[in-house]
């Protein structure tokens, strides 16, 4: 799923709404207004409303239902989810790395509380290392540019889970970033 539309662009300009994206692509698993609500701390029915708007752009959809009619589940439109603003200054695509900014912090923080409360009461077993962060200068005409996203986007397949349902033992949910940006400073 690769967004283009500036309009669309900017119905993502919302953390819950990019929190939800980012859950229901990289679990590919379905989950309902209410599952989604706690997650993000929104209520059940403003959930609702930021399903539907989802829904309008197609990058969410309903699911198949377990049961009980009533409930209703929703699921990644695809298996994948690019921005591509055409590289248009000033564009909406800003606007959503801000809240992407903002949801990887909040969860850097969430880490850095449970990771202090745990050294606290002594149960930290944690190897080093296990937050990464690198930035690299790097200098890439438009063809590596394409060359190195694709590369990364395999890199990071290969890691993705072929059956939601059947994480490996011993596994832990790690949240990943990755981004390229032009920098014009001289």
């Amino acid at each position: 799923m690769e967004i283009t539309d500036p309009k669309a662009i900017r119905a993502l300009a919302h953390a819950a709404r990019l929190e939800v994206i980012s859950e229901l692509y990289s679990t590919q698993v379905s989950r309902t207004a209410t599952e989604l609500a706690a997650q993000t701390g929104l209520t059940p029915s403003a959930m609702s409303y930021h399903l539907r708007a989802l829904q309008k752009w197609g990058i969410v959809e309903p699911a198949a239902t377990a049961g009980d009619a009533r409930e209703r589940r929703w699921r990644a439109a695809g298996t994948d989810f690019t921005i591509n603003s055409g590289g248009g200054v000033a564009s909406p695509e800003f606007a959503v790395l801000d809240l992407e900014l903002d949801a990887f912090r909040r969860r850097v923080n969430a880490y850095a509380k449970v990771r202090d409360e745990r050294r606290k009461n002594s149960e930290s077993t944690e190897a080093p290392g296990v937050v990464v962060l690198s930035s690299n200068l790097l200098y890439l005409t438009p063809a590596q540019r394409s060359e190195l996203t694709a590369k990364v986007f395999g890199l990071l397949k290969d890691y993705e889970l072929e059956d939601p349902d059947q994480v490996p033992h011993g596994a832990e949910r790690m949240a990943t970033m990755w981004s390229m940006i032009p920098d014009d400073r001289k």
